[in-house]
C-alpha cells in the first residue's frame, strides 16, 4: 500500500482506482465496485505558475493547518489512521486486518481520537437477514 500511495507516484492521485483491490477475493471487489474495474489517475498534467515542474506536495504538522485539506490519511505499522482535518487532530487507527467492507460513514468514528477503534472482520461479510421492506430504486450504490 504504502509504494503503490506514495513511493510510486510522482506528484499525487487525481483518483484512486481499483487497482488497489487487485489481488483481492472476488466477494471483495463485488461489495464494492459492483465488479466494475477502472485505473488509478495521477496528477500528471499539472501546470505551475511559473513553468516548473510540479512537485509533490508536503504536508506536516507545521502546515496542515495552512492548507486546504479535508482529511488526512496515516500509513502506520497497524493500520491506516483517518483523520478528518476540520474535526480532529487524530483519528482512528483501522488496522490492515479490517475487512474493507466494513460501514465508515457513521461520521462518530471520524470526529475525533477520542472514539472507540472499529472492530475487525474477516472473509466475507456476514449476511444480513431478509427483510420485507423494497429497498429504492433510487438508492446509491457504493
Amino acid at each position: 500500500m504504502t509504494r503503490h500511495l506514495v513511493d510510486d507516484v510522482t506528484v499525487g492521485w487525481e483518483e484512486l482506482g481499483t487497482d488497489l483491490l487487485d489481488g483481492a477475493p472476488p466477494y471483495i471487489v463485488e461489495g464494492l465496485t459492483g465488479g466494475d474495474r477502472w485505473p488509478s489517475k495521477t496528477l500528471d498534467h499539472l501546470i505551475t505558475p511559473d513553468g516548473s515542474r510540479p512537485a509533490r506536495m508536503a504536508v506536516t504538522e507545521k502546515d496542515a493547518a495552512d492548507q486546504d485539506l479535508e482529511w488526512g490519511y496515516v500509513l502506520r505499522p497497524e493500520g491506516i489512521e483517518v483523520i478528518s482535518v476540520p474535526y480532529a487532530d487524530a483519528g482512528p487507527v483501522v488496522g490492515w486486518d479490517t475487512s474493507p467492507l466494513t460501514c465508515f460513514s457513521d461520521p462518530c468514528y471520524w470526529l475525533g481520537a477520542a472514539q472507540p477503534p472499529l472492530a475487525a472482520t474477516a472473509g466475507p461479510a456476514p449476511a444480513t437477514p431478509a427483510t420485507t421492506s423494497t429497498p429504492s430504486r433510487t438508492a446509491a450504490r457504493r
